[in-house]
């Protein structure tokens, strides 16, 4: 568990290997039968695994209940999250936009989503590089969370259209975009000068 923390990815496979099943036959029973066509324990637990590693420098305590309590909080996370986007897409929110932003807009609306304002004298002008701060930034996230995050957010394709294309459930899909969001909103709080100083 001290190699897995220390960033030993080997250490943090065995680890999983070990007592991931166990926490999967837990997020098994928590998935209400209203979601169970859009959910399942796999897809919540391949989420989780992902970010396990992203979150492994986190692990704190050495023994196995640590660990299993670790990992079913972020597994309890993901779950959280994915229902909540999932809700989300049931009911829209009164005034969301019925057409997705295009282009640099959208940009401009991923950005504001996640909480960073842009409404500066000079957003307008600084779109072009407002688009070259969160590719490079984008860049910086697992390949799955950069291409869900491209594909819906950025390029506006509907949801099952992105599962598709990634091979993986519109559920697991939202999973990975408010996963992805987390981590993206975290990187991009460095970037946070310029998001609210003028040009």
């Amino acid at each position: 568990m001290e190699a897995a923390a220390g960033g030993d990815a080997a250490a943090l496979r065995t680890l999983l290997q070990r007592y991931g099943p166990r926490v999967g036959g837990e997020i098994e029973s928590q998935i209400g039968a209203r979601w169970q066509s859009l959910l399942d324990a796999e897809g919540v637990m391949q989420v989780t695994y992902l970010e396990a590693f992203l979150q492994a420098g986190q692990l704190e305590g050495r023994d196995s209940g640590a660990f299993t309590g670790w990992l079913r909080r972020i597994a309890n996370n993901t779950l959280r999250d994915a229902i909540r986007e999932l809700s989300r897409a049931k009911r829209p929110e009164s005034g969301q936009r019925l057409s997705p932003p295009v282009g640099e807009d959208s940009y401009v609306a991923l950005v504001e989503l996640l909480g960073h304002t842009t409404t500066t004298p000079s957003r307008h002008a600084a779109q072009a590089e407002l688009g070259q701060t969160v590719n490079r930034t984008l860049d910086r996230l697992p390949p799955d969370y950069q291409t869900v995050i491209r594909l819906y957010d950025l390029e506006g394709q509907p949801i099952q259209q992105v599962a598709d294309t990634m091979q993986r459930s519109p559920g697991a899909v939202h999973m990975m975009r408010a996963r992805a969001h987390d981590q993206l909103r975290t990187l991009l709080g460095a970037e946070a000068s310029f998001f609210s100083n003028p040009a």
